[in-house]
């Protein structure tokens, strides 16, 4: 129930077609408003290790899961150095693979074995925080928006495909800012790879709470929300094994902790935190390629 005393809304578990492995939140950079707190300090989130994904991926393969899309997130996920070798799994398993990075020195440690990896169903999503470098760069760091720019041109050089992640300012319009990123691309003489902008995240902020009369009021489906269709897997620090949660944004309430298996995870996800409005609900975002 919400504070109200209102029936609060839940998502089912429609089909299960991303499964994401969150590699550890360590990080290079610190991010002011990071929702997931990474830093090159925090390993609240240990390292993923091969034989970690490997196990949910058998466990995809046994009872025929209708996964097409594996994810892999942190922290920066190439600061776990299983990164390309569980890249290389997942594509071997058949699967699409989307990859989020800052695209900085972790991911170009890893040049040769990159190199080496093969260009089918795999995309590398770089984190842009805006089309400008003083935004981007108080954001994330002073220096760092030229830094991800050449991270992102080696991909493109490469013959990665390659999409960005930007933020919805409050003060700037969706079109004003695809216009930015348009001009910055053009700039650097890219041909203008997807765009996907999110939801400013604050978990502080006031938001209402998502009763099940919400969906007819807003006229969206609770199959549209992440839950619907994703989980991730993590390991915490000190953990025996990984566990399973029911999203990307949510790794530290236990509220959302699912048990160990994608069997177990596969219960419905009541829309208890601040991040289900704003981020999905409200937001209509999804972290899916």
């Amino acid at each position: 129930m919400t504070a109200k005393g209102e029936a609060r809304a839940t998502v089912a578990l429609r089909r299960l077609e991303t499964l994401w492995f969150n590699s550890g939140t360590l990080c290079n950079l610190a991010c002011a408003t990071c929702y997931i707190e990474s830093s090159p300090t925090n390993d609240a989130l240990a390292y993923l290790t091969l034989a970690d994904v490997e196990r949910y991926l058998d466990e995809i393969g046994r009872d025929a899961l209708p996964v097409r899309e594996i994810g892999f997130t942190g922290g920066e996920p190439f600061m776990n150095r299983a990164m390309p070798a569980m890249i290389a799994l997942a594509q071997a398993r058949g699967f699409d693979v989307l990859v989020l990075t800052n695209a900085m020195r972790p991911l170009r440690r890893f040049e040769a074995a990159m190199d080496a990896m093969s260009r089918d169903r795999l995309t590398f999503r770089v984190s842009l925080d805006h089309y400008t470098a003083p935004v981007h760069d108080a954001e994330r760091g002073a220096g760092s928006f030229g830094i991800a720019l050449d991270g992102l041109n080696w991909l493109v050089g490469q013959g990665f495909s390659v999409a960005v992640a930007g933020r919805h300012l409050p003060h700037e319009s969706d079109v004003e800012a695809r216009a930015g990123y348009a001009a910055l691309f053009a700039g650097l003489g890219l041909a203008c790879p997807p765009l996907v902008l999110f939801p400013e995240m604050d978990a502080g902020a006031d938001v209402p709470e998502i009763t099940t009369a919400c969906w007819g009021i807003l006229d969206v489906a609770p199959d549209a929300m992440m839950c619907a269709s994703s989980r991730m897997v993590v390991r915490r620090r000190g953990a025996a094994t990984p566990a399973v949660l029911a999203c990307t944004l949510l790794a530290y309430d236990p509220q959302f902790e699912m048990g160990s298996t994608l069997a177990a995870a596969s219960k419905a996800v009541a829309l208890n935190h601040p991040h289900c409005a704003r981020f999905c609900v409200l937001g209509g975002a999804s972290c899916s390629g």
